[in-house]
């Protein structure tokens, strides 16, 4: 501050001068506390919603242990019994590693926790050491080994067990007593057993090889050590979230793409207060099939309500492959580019000639096989050629198509089987030949549906998905394992290097890790 004494005598540019720093000084200060309030706000804020998704959590916990452990009256078979278990072991185990990662880390570590049992001493093990960079302590004198601290991690290759006995030696220097010890390897489960190894063996089989746990739990006794599907559950079910920052990166990574594929279809799913299943829904979204980037993410949800996709594409405005499934027409109106399926076009021509070997059905069938054709010719061009080959070669087809079609429709009864054929092609029209005038736009919705057969192959084996949560942990890991597919990595391979690195994968650098960029460690 300034008093009037040190005022006295300035001269008027001085007492100017003066005034313009004490205003500086002012709005600095105002800046300041407004700044600190922004940060208490945006502090206030977080807080808030952490101890709302703290007792959201707790509360969705004790909701799942009550069915786990609790006395339940519900009539399942031991099949269905036994999904359920696992899938009540994996949510729980996410729940909890959620809250883990909200909840601060406690100062002291609790003595009381049980031990675990230790790893079968006939298992062969396998030494992996981990030193000090340098026995040179910092004082100069050369360090002198005093011990070690061991900790063992299960490792599984088919039909294989062995134990990783990772071995920690303690350094100290004579002189001053500095003790140097290499740290902790980090792991995906902290102060778990499993290696980056055998959990990625648990989640293919799985996820890719559809091998329910309990199933699992048999082949590893075959191997030596049945391991309890209680516990694959709960290493499934902190995986899952483990991996979630990488799904949601790699739904990033196809928003930022102008065609996408888009299909669903319907899974089962429990309802443990009941015993019974209601009809869920497995959503796909695939990029066009021209891109260049191969993936695919896959969207669990409750039902088939066309705003489940209205969420997952969220602000995205391009233009989507489906079929004619009403749940996709609001996206139209928010500005998104509907192009038709040919492929379902053509598949009411082929239902219509297997059911009566109609002669309609015959023709537009030729029809289809000749724009067909053209499409091979061109699926491994540019986009510019591609489009010039259409325009020149596929566009007489279509337009003579169409001019059939109107003809025929004509012709035939209101509601009979051609009637429908017709008027399917007929009311899509726009749609279906949109393909015509974009080189980068498939004809057809196949692309996506064939990312959709892995899910209907699984079905067979787990039956349903145990609950919600479970379906969307499904998802998401399944979307790494089929996008990594796609780019010709072996999905064991590929998950078992992210296991290893995503514990000191820098957020910023989560992309790396993202299928279509990865590259072996």
């Amino acid at each position: 501050m300034v008093d009037a004494e040190q005022l006295k005598g300035l001269s008027a540019e001085q007492l100017h001068e003066v005034t313009l720093r004490l205003i500086d000084g002012f709005a600095e200060q105002q800046r300041l506390l407004e700044a600190k309030d922004r940060s208490i706000e945006a502090l206030t804020r977080e807080v808030t919603f952490k101890s709302t998704k703290v007792d959201q959590l707790t509360h969705e916990l004790a909701q799942y242990k009550r069915l786990r452990f609790g006395k339940s009256s519900e009539k399942l078979d031991a099949a269905q019994a036994s999904l359920l278990e696992e899938t009540l072991d994996a949510d729980l185990a996410a729940i909890e590693e959620e809250l883990k990662q909200l909840r601060p880390p406690p100062k002291t570590e609790d003595k009381q926790q049980p031990r675990r049992a230790p790893l079968p001493a006939d298992l062969p093990r396998v030494d992996v050491h981990h030193e000090p960079e340098s026995t040179t302590c910092t004082c100069g004198c050369a360090l002198k080994r005093i011990g070690e601290d061991v900790a063992e991690k299960l490792d599984y290759v088919p039909g294989v067990f062995t134990v990783e006995r990772h071995v920690r030696g303690k350094w100290v220097c004579a002189k001053c007593q500095t003790l140097i010890q290499a740290p902790v390897p980090t792991q995906v489960i902290d102060k778990g057993i499993p290696t980056a190894g055998l959990l990625a063996q648990v989640m293919v089989a799985k996820y890719a090889d559809h091998l329910p746990l309990y199933r699992q739990e048999t082949i590893f006794g075959r191997a030596g050590l049945a391991i309890p599907r209680s516990t694959l559950g709960a290493w499934v079910g902190a995986c899952g979230v483990r991996l979630q920052p990488l799904v949601d990166a790699l739904k990033e990574a196809i928003l930022d793409h102008h065609v996408l594929h888009a299909d669903e279809t319907p899974v089962a799913m429990l309802k443990p207060g009941t015993g019974k299943t209601h009809r869920a829904y497995l959503w796909a979204y695939t990029l066009g099939a021209f891109e260049g980037m191969k993936a695919v993410v896959y969207d669990f949800a409750d039902s088939r309500a066309g705003q489940h996709a209205q969420d997952f594409l969220g602000e995205w405005r391009g233009a989507l492959v489906c079929d004619d499934y009403s749940g996709y027409k609001a996206l139209l109106a928010k500005g998104v580019v509907e192009a038709g399926c040919l492929a379902h076009a053509r598949r009411k021509f082929v239902e219509l000639h297997t059911a009566n070997k109609s002669h309609i059905a015959e023709a537009g069938i030729q029809y289809f096989a000749r724009l067909y054709e053209i499409e091979r010719e061109v699926k491994d061009l540019d986009a510019d050629e591609r489009h010039r080959i259409r325009q020149a070669r596929g566009r007489p087809i279509a337009e003579a198509l169409h001019a059939w079609m109107i003809a025929q429709r004509l012709k035939v009864p209101e509601g009979s089987g051609a009637a429908k054929a017709l008027n399917y092609s007929l009311k899509r029209w726009a749609a279906l030949t949109r393909y015509l005038d974009d080189g980068s736009l498939p004809a057809d919705d196949n692309w996506v549906e064939n990312q959709i057969r892995p899910i209907a192959v699984g079905r067979g084996n787990w039956l349903f998905a145990g609950s919600l949560r479970a379906g969307q942990r499904a998802a998401a890991i399944v979307s790494l394992i089929q996008s990594a597919k796609l780019n010709g990595h072996d999905p064991y391979a590929y998950l078992k290097d992210v296991f290893l690195r995503l514990p000191t994968q820098p957020y910023s650098r989560i992309g790396e890790l993202l299928p279509h960029r990865w590259k072996q460690s």
